[in-house]
């Protein structure tokens, strides 16, 4: 096996015997053990949420009741009006999204509190986003 190895994206990393070497020598120098190797990060599939919305959950923590995600609208998709029960963060990556007479582009970061909602959420291209809000967010 090669020290550094290529992944499918082309990144270079490197192989196993220098992360399990490199492990050691931390464990060593720090007086503890070499911990057991981390399970590979497994890629979560998209789920539609409703028609022609898709989510990717990425985390859930159940006691602070927040959820992070990749959020993908299908062009001339409405997601429903909602109030938002906690702070809501938005990072759009792709496409154009309206929330309410605002517009964003690629790039662009919406940050919402409680209680205020939005009426009207939609894109007429299709786009993604990363989202960061509360799991007791309500439809309205």
């Amino acid at each position: 096996m090669s020290s550094i190895e290529k992944t499918e994206d082309g990144l270079l990393t490197p192989g196993d015997a220098v992360q399990e070497r490199l492990s050691r020598r931390i464990a060593g120098e720090a007086g503890t053990s070499v911990p057991a190797q981390a399970s590979a990060w497994v890629e979560p599939e998209w789920e539609e949420a409703a028609p022609g919305i898709f989510c990717k959950l990425l985390a859930n923590d159940v006691h602070r009741r927040r959820v992070s995600m990749l959020v993908r609208l299908l062009p001339n998709v409405d997601y429903p009006p909602h109030r938002h029960a906690a702070v809501e963060e938005l990072h759009l990556l792709d496409g154009e999204l309206w929330i309410d007479d605002r517009k964003l582009l690629p790039g662009d970061y919406n940050f919402a509190v409680a209680p205020g909602g939005d009426k009207r959420v939609w894109s007429e291209t299709g786009c993604t986003c990363v989202l960061v809000t509360s799991t007791d967010d309500l439809l309205t």
